[in-house]
């Protein structure tokens, strides 16, 4: 997870950690690339847009150049439709708006993962 906000980190890890094994937080674009290049296996990413020294956009097509199959969910506050386009340029899978539910990243899972419910 690159987020910034430590608010908004601690709302997500509750979400989540019933779906991840390991859940590793880093706070800016850079050091989401690092980590990204550090650990190839990594297969999901959830990208805040608004980061300090790089934003996740920028963080996004750095990842890309070396590793096209992590899947990448851009993570926002700003209205869907004006950063869908951005998300998608940058080489983002999905986008997401925070806060989000449960339900919601449940979906976001089967979608990218076919995860099935059982």
């Amino acid at each position: 997870m690159a987020e910034d906000d430590e608010f908004s980190e601690i709302l997500i890890r509750e979400l989540l950690n019933n779906f991840a094994r390991e859940m590793i937080t880093v706070k800016s674009g850079s050091e989401a690339v690092d980590f990204c290049r550090n650990n190839p296996d990594t297969n999901l990413v959830l990208m805040d847009i608004r980061m300090p020294r790089m934003n996740g956009y920028e963080a996004t097509k750095q990842i890309r150049l070396f590793n096209s199959k992590v899947i990448i969910v851009a993570q926002t506050a700003m209205t869907y439709n004006e950063e869908w386009e951005k998300a998608v340029d940058a080489g983002c899978n999905d986008l997401i708006s925070k806060p989000f539910t449960k339900a919601v990243f449940e979906k976001l899972l089967e979608k990218h993962f076919k995860l099935v419910q059982i």
